[in-house]
């Protein structure tokens, strides 16, 4: 194991990686960090729960500190992860101005922190968009970029709001693309804008965390429910019950509360204040038991998550490894319980396939025939997964790639503000 202290990390970062503990760097941190640090681009891929986010972090602050970054864009694909990101940013160092712009928190608070020109912003590619089409964010000067779980975002068709964000972007600039696998679209779109990137990975790409037990229960007739609750009730520490839809998931937990089980929901169409509420209550173990969409999949980052159920299987097998990859964080074991019914056996096949062609074969399956010991509950249906819609495309007005940090003509549609129109007296606010 290599100590942070030989990772060339500017020595305020070591003083405060001693204060959380942190002594000893992660497989990933290790091979990343002197890469970023030295200013290659990199394509990094590695398991989930593997410290992703100390990999990027600490090489960029490190560079600010020494003056090399002019200022750094972190895009994700949820609020969640942004915020998380966010989160670990000012437990690292406060020695920077950062504005977090994701969707659900107010503009008038977003435009507030980018009044005070921050070295860092962090973000979900919408609401950082929405920001630049206003003419109140440019990013002409921002010469670091951090594409974070990229893979994801792709998945989400965000594509079409990243590219236009990079295009305005210095070419002179370093990025780093993170993702937990590593699809055809993925390596596109490092070809496109990565130079002479470093390759690293660690782990099996694509293949569940080692220490995650995975159970398989095949189950007749329609008693999921009832053997979620004997399985809730029969299993220690906390847990997430992924579903396949928004109804599905109020509908569980309202049942779970009936039963006398603590537990809270976690989906797309909840306030952003309620979603952060939620996970922060989950992280203190205020409650045990999280029902959540497919929105919680990725960027949920709790130590303490001992088993994963999949109530209902995901559409896309990729997206079974990011669920079960919420458990066994940080080389810790967990559980993963997957319930299948004569329904779930088509997408079931296609997991076992997924997973076996990525040179995995340890998930344990047994065949169970359950007598639910109370009333039969009503099955739900499957109508439509918690997935976002594909984004439209999107094209910057206020700034093209060759200015620097100045409002310029628009791209295509001439914008005439009238002399003394509210438009032509806004500010606009460039990352500093």
């Amino acid at each position: 194991m290599t100590l942070f202290s030989n990772l060339k990390i500017d020595p305020s970062l070591l003083s405060k990686l001693d204060q959380l503990e942190f002594k000893t760097a992660t497989s990933i941190q290790e091979k990343v960090i002197p890469a970023m640090v030295e200013g290659s681009d990199v394509l990094a891929t590695a398991p989930t729960g593997t410290g992703k986010t100390l990999a990027f972090l600490l090489p960029l602050l490190t560079k600010l500190i020494q003056k090399k970054v002019h200022s750094a864009l972190i895009l994700t694909p949820t609020r969640e992860l942004a915020f998380q990101i966010s989160a670990e940013l000012k437990k690292l160092s406060n020695q920077f101005k950062t504005a977090l712009l994701i969707g659900g928190d107010p503009f008038f608070k977003q435009l507030k922190a980018l009044k005070t020109n921050p070295k860092i912003i962090i973000g979900t590619p919408g609401r950082v968009a929405d920001h630049i089409e206003r003419g109140k964010l440019h990013v002409t000067q921002t010469n670091y970029l951090v594409l974070d779980e990229t893979d994801r975002m792709l998945d989400m068709g965000f594509s079409t709001q990243i590219n236009p964000i990079i295009e305005l972007m210095p070419k002179e600039r370093q990025t780093v693309l993170f993702s937990a696998t590593l699809p055809l679209k993925l390596r596109q779109i490092a070809k496109k804008y990565l130079q002479n990137p470093k390759e690293i990975s660690t782990g099996t790409l694509n293949a569940p965390a080692k220490k995650i037990k995975q159970n398989t229960t095949h189950l007749e007739g329609k008693d999921k429910f009832t053997y979620l609750y004997q399985l809730l009730k029969d299993q220690t520490g906390t847990k997430i019950v992924f579903v396949g839809t928004k109804r599905s998931c109020e509908q569980i937990t309202q049942k779970l509360h009936k039963q006398s089980i603590k537990a809270e929901t976690l989906h797309g169409d909840l306030s952003q204040h309620k979603r952060r509420k939620v996970t922060q209550a989950f992280h203190q173990k205020k409650f045990h038991v999280l029902v959540a969409t497919d929105v919680a999949a990725r960027g949920l980052d709790i130590p303490h998550v001992a088993h994963v159920v999949n109530f209902d299987l995901p559409f896309n097998p990729e997206d079974y490894i990011h669920r079960i990859g919420r458990t066994a964080r940080a080389d810790q074991e967990g559980s993963a319980w997957n319930l299948v019914n004569e329904q779930d056996q088509g997408k079931w096949k296609a997991i076992e396939r997924f997973i076996q062609s990525q040179g995995e074969d340890h998930v344990q399956a047994k065949k169970t025939k359950r007598r639910p010991s109370f009333k039969k509950k009503r099955h739900f249906d499957q109508a439509q997964s918690d997935q976002t819609n594909k984004r439209k495309k999107w094209t910057p007005k206020h700034q093209n790639k060759k200015s620097h940090g100045e409002p310029t003509k628009p791209f295509k549609k001439k914008f005439k503000p009238k002399p003394n129109s509210a438009k032509s007296n806004r500010k606009t606010h460039s990352v500093a």
